[in-house]
């Protein structure tokens, strides 16, 4: 099976008991066409850069699953057809995250993530 990371949004007029329900339904699709979510991320109600169908925010989900393409294309339809949801993107990675994503960590650890993979420069005056 393959890995992917899962990513979307909902509308803001929904209650956060609403969103939970769109995340189980999701991943009840996933698991019925032999697949697994490994893990479940309510990245919360985020103001959009630019307005989508008349919404100004949206509740950002974000989701690990570890299923074939199938279990995964099923999942994306269902989104198409949903109204609730505004985008979604769904992409595939070698190896699922461990712990939580960058999103949800302090920003402490995000900054020391982005810094360690770059050397300083030394400055020559």
């Amino acid at each position: 099976m393959s890995f992917y990371e899962n990513t979307f949004i909902a509308r803001q007029d929904l209650t956060p008991g609403q969103v939970d329900e769109m995340v189980e339904k999701y991943a009840e699709i996933i698991t019925q066409n032999g697949g697994k979510v490994t893990k479940r991320e309510n990245w919360g109600l985020r103001v959009l850069a630019y307005k989508i169908q008349k919404n100004r925010k949206g509740y950002y989900m974000f989701m690990n699953i570890d299923a074939p393409a199938p279990a995964v294309k099923e999942m994306e339809r269902q989104m198409r057809i949903d109204e609730n949801v505004l985008r979604y993107l769904t992409v595939r990675v070698d190896e699922l995250e461990e712990g939580p994503s960058s999103m949800l960590a302090p920003k402490g650890r995000r900054a020391q993530k982005f810094d360690s993979a770059e050397e300083p420069m030394a400055e020559e005056f």
